[in-house]
């Protein structure tokens, strides 16, 4: 019986990576239309290519437990994008300057570094205006729009996604402590995970006590995510995890292996995903869904 409610979630998972793919294609068509200049190319080429859609997963996952009954399909979109506008400049020569991304070659190595920045630059206030229009759609008022839009795009900016890739660079070539590290991937990884939890909750109009739950269980669940990225760059290939296997070796950075070791790492991994769990349990939104992603952050092979 486990085995069925296994097979039963991950199907449900994987309906909406479909709507959230839809969703992503509707959103390039009503936004780029004919425009087929590099530019155009690189955002179409970086939104519609295979991912994992685990923020938008994650945001669905908890608008339903929060007792969202809409489609929200648009709004985890807009999520993605900010995603997928991370992975671009993430991948830049000035960056990380990988070749490799969700297996093929990276935006900037397709269409050139000018029209990958400048992808990556016209994708933020992309996102934002989508997540405006699709939680308008979602029929809710104007306070919690915004709330949703500042929310998500301070998760992307200096206090989050930003920030957090300033301090990864700046952390290149020198050992960091195991607090450095954990307030570079909180920032770096964890917080658009983070928001998508929070994000669902208050697109569903949930009390803040399970507001707060859902965000420190997608705080949790970020920070273990980025310590299985960490395990798999050192124990996986290229081909397995569709980009560059050890460019953190390469590029001199610390790491919860090279801190804690595999076994270590993999512990505290473990510890954040039954802190997370635990904190949705106690006000009753650990739901079958929830819980597979938990797994799925740590227990993934790509």
């Amino acid at each position: 019986m486990a085995d069925v409610a296994v097979r039963d979630e991950l199907e449900v998972l994987a309906q909406q990576r479909e709507a959230i793919g839809r969703a992503l294609a509707e959103l390039c068509a009503r936004n780029l239309g004919d425009d087929h200049s590099p530019v155009g190319e690189a955002i179409r080429y970086s939104l519609l290519g295979e991912g994992k859609r685990m923020r938008g997963n994650l945001f669905l996952s908890a608008y339903e437990a929060a007792g969202g009954t809409g489609d929200a399909s648009a709004l985890a979109a807009a999520i993605e994008v900010v995603h997928a506008y991370s992975l671009v400049h993430d991948d830049l020569p000035c960056m990380d300057d990988d070749d490799v991304r969700r297996g093929r070659p990276t935006v900037h190595r397709v269409y050139g570094v000018a029209a990958a920045t400048a992808a990556g630059l016209a994708m933020v206030p992309l996102a934002a205006r989508s997540a405006a229009e699709s939680a308008r759609a979602l029929g809710l008022d104007e306070q919690t729009t915004g709330e949703i839009v500042g929310h998500l795009m301070r998760a992307s900016g200096a206090g989050g996604m930003i920030g957090g890739q300033l301090l990864d660079l700046e952390g290149e070539g020198r050992p960091l402590e195991l607090a450095e590290l954990e307030r570079i991937h909180r920032a770096k990884t964890g917080a658009l995970i983070s928001v998508a939890a929070a994000l669902g909750g208050r697109a569903a109009s949930t009390s803040p006590e399970r507001l707060d739950a859902l965000t420190r269980y997608g705080a949790a669940i970020g920070l273990a995510f980025q310590i299985a990225d960490d395990v798999l760059d050192v124990t996986a290939t290229t081909d397995q995890l569709g980009k560059t296997a050890g460019r953190d070796l390469a590029l001199h950075k610390s790491t919860y292996p090279a801190l804690l070791g595999v076994d270590g790492a993999k512990s505290r991994a473990a510890a954040l995903i039954d802190e997370g769990c635990r904190a949705l349990e106690l006000v009753g939104l650990l739901t079958p869904a929830l819980a597979q992603i938990a797994r799925f952050s740590v227990e993934r092979t790509s």
